[in-house]
């Protein structure tokens, strides 16, 4: 991609699944990552990013940046009616104020800089309904208005975008469906399949790049056109 050799990337989350398929494909396109996470493991920066403090200590030690990718994200399939108050609280502290404390954080060396990008990883949860991932889904939607909004304030030197992966084979989406489900739910989708992290990883790739640079302020969607559709666009079309 354009313009990615050099860059300094920092990935939340980025020790498994899209952030750590991510983070490769960074790293093949000549950048150098730093991840932040839970878990310590090698270029890793231990950070809760649901504290505020401990995300300006990461930046501190970080120091100037040229793409965010906001990746760090966990949930819980449940019905809303048994979401307790520290699911809730859990969710909400690392999918949302996470990414708000790191963007805030790094757009302030940006903004003072060269500028740079900052990417959500957001759902198409986010679009529309889906059961069970009530707190999930409202975190996820929350993260498209906060690239809407920060698009705004800090054009033209910051490019905010949010990322919607649909259905992705994850560590954590295979430790809560069984195969039954992930079967199910391929046969769903109109390409059949659940995306690859490689393939999402391609795409934030895209998106920092310079050929990328009329993004911003934009939900981009990857779901194998899982959400084209609609109940009237069944197999007899509208009126059927």
């Amino acid at each position: 991609m354009n313009g990615l050799v050099g860059k300094r990337v920092v990935i939340t989350g980025g020790t498994s699944g899209i952030g750590a398929a991510t983070a490769q494909r960074f790293r093949a396109e000549g950048c150098e990552v730093l991840i932040l996470a839970r878990r310590p493991g090698p270029d890793v920066i231990q950070c809760d990013v649901s504290d505020r403090d401990a995300v300006q200590a990461a930046f501190d030690r970080v120091g100037d940046l040229d793409v965010l990718i906001a990746n760090a994200g966990i949930s819980y399939r449940s019905p809303a009616l048994e979401i307790t108050e520290d699911h809730w609280d859990t969710v909400v502290g690392t999918n949302l104020d996470g990414a708000f404390w790191t963007a805030q954080a790094a757009a302030r060396r940006m903004l003072l800089g060269r500028g740079g990008v900052i990417l959500f990883t957001a759902s198409t949860n986010a679009l529309v309904g889906y059961r069970y991932y009530a707190d999930y889904n409202a975190t996820k939607a929350g993260l498209v208005a906060l690239a809407k909004s920060l698009a705004l304030e800090w054009a033209p030197t910051v490019r905010v975008n949010a990322v919607c992966p649909g259905y992705v084979l994850t560590p954590m989406q295979e430790s809560e469906y069984s195969a039954e489900m992930l079967a199910a739910v391929n046969e769903r989708i109109p390409l059949g399949r659940h995306a690859t992290p490689e393939e999402l990883a391609g795409l934030f790739a895209y998106l920092a790049s310079d050929e990328a640079a009329y993004f911003t302020g934009a939900a981009i969607v990857m779901d194998g056109g899982e959400t084209a559709g609609s109940i009237v666009s069944g197999p007899g079309g509208p009126g059927a």
